[in-house]
């Protein structure tokens, strides 16, 4: 069988231990028990949608930069060098393993986990989350502390732009303003993303039961692959088994998804806080175009109005220019030679006229609103 590109993951393991691994997809997919759908929901390469699935041994988490399978045991993490993923493997180191405390006298036997290889007796605490939702609770924090922190950094840059651009309108502050409005527009759709897929997971019991990886593997409900033959237990999976029952709380019911839901419900107070102040930003650019608009509306009726200034100027100049040309024609008048003294009054009379007709025509024009007062 053909197999494909090595991909680099990062592993940590439930002691918080990490390693860097190179393998193909066919290795990934044996590992993890998942299909080759799901991990292509994965690829950096591939544009997906974001995505939140649980399955039968795993859940796969397709979130902004952190592309992870988590199982029971372990969270593999794509591309692990980027600066992005970093931290979220710091954290996951720090916040996966477990706190042990020694038993006391009189303490129950059957709250211990035995480790095989060095018989190191050790509890857990059952009021700990399972193992595959506190690497969740990482991953999820990461996505929505990541953008929260864009959202403030474009909030630094936008209200002052937003600002000047209100005291004075030129083609650098626009442009300055148009690139972050399209910063602010792709990034509330990578927000809306992850809050729809949150909400979604919030609406639906199921999906959310589907995610007790550790409740299904102790409850013996898992199905391999099709092709695929189920491992005989060893000694470190009945360890695991032990500590899934002690942390998953087995009494309750495979339908009880109280723990998941308070976990989820709240980050989506998160990621809906950084949508408010994302909308927020959009209401204020808004404003800020409909104040632009109104200004440049001004500016434009005054242009209309000095238009009309000079228009109503050059029909009165028409019409003092109409009798400088009448007599200006080279035409024989009989009072031409014996009444000269009238050309002073036809001057007086028609430049009288002109400038009448001008104070009429802004007199009308005030009077039935076409111009300012």
């Amino acid at each position: 069988m053909k197999t494909g590109g090595l991909r680099s993951w990062i592993l940590v393991d439930s002691k918080g231990k990490s390693s860097i691994l190179d393998l193909d997809k066919y290795a990934i997919m044996k590992r993890v028990s998942i299909h080759a759908r799901d991990l292509r929901l994965l690829d950096p390469l591939l544009s997906y949608p974001s995505a939140i699935l649980g399955r039968e041994k795993a859940i796969v988490l397709n979130l902004e930069h952190i592309k992870a399978i988590i199982t029971t045991d372990e969270v593999l993490l794509r591309d692990p060098l980027d600066d992005n993923v970093v931290p979220v493997v710091e954290e996951l180191q720090r916040r996966l393993p477990l706190p042990a405390i020694g038993l006391g006298e009189g303490e129950d036997d059957d709250q211990t986990v035995v480790n095989g290889s060095h018989n190191e007796i050790q509890t857990v605490e059952p009021t700990e989350f399972p193992f595959e939702f506190r690497a969740l609770e990482v991953a999820l924090e990461g996505v929505c502390s990541y953008l929260d922190t864009q959202t403030r950094e474009l909030e630094t840059a936008a209200y002052p732009a937003l600002d000047e651009l209100t005291s004075k309108i030129s083609s650098r502050n626009l442009d300055r303003v148009r690139k972050l409005k399209s910063a602010m527009t792709r990034l509330t759709s990578r927000v809306q993303k992850v809050r729809d897929d949150l909400e979604q997971l919030l609406e639906d019991d199921d999906d959310m039961a589907d995610l007790y990886l550790s409740r299904k593997l102790v409850a013996g409900v898992s199905t391999p692959l099709s092709g695929q033959v189920v491992p005989c237990w060893s000694p470190e999976s009945a360890k695991l088994l032990s500590k899934a029952s002690r942390i998953s709380g087995i009494t309750h019911e495979e339908t009880d998804v109280e723990e998941l839901e308070m976990l989820l419900e709240a980050y989506f107070v998160q990621i809906e806080s950084t949508m408010n102040k994302l909308t927020t930003l959009r209401e204020y650019i808004d404003d800020t175009e409909d104040y632009i608009n109104i200004q440049l509306d001004n500016h434009r009726n005054q242009l209309i109005q000095l238009e009309l200034f000079l228009s109503s100027g050059t029909v009165c100049l028409t019409v003092y220019s109409l009798v400088a040309a009448i007599f200006g024609m080279n035409i024989p008048y009989p009072w031409n030679h014996d009444h000269g003294h009238l050309f002073k009054w036809v001057v007086m009379l028609a430049g009288i006229a002109s400038a009448s007709l001008f104070l009429s025509i802004i007199t009308y024009a005030r009077h039935t609103g076409l111009v300012g007062s």
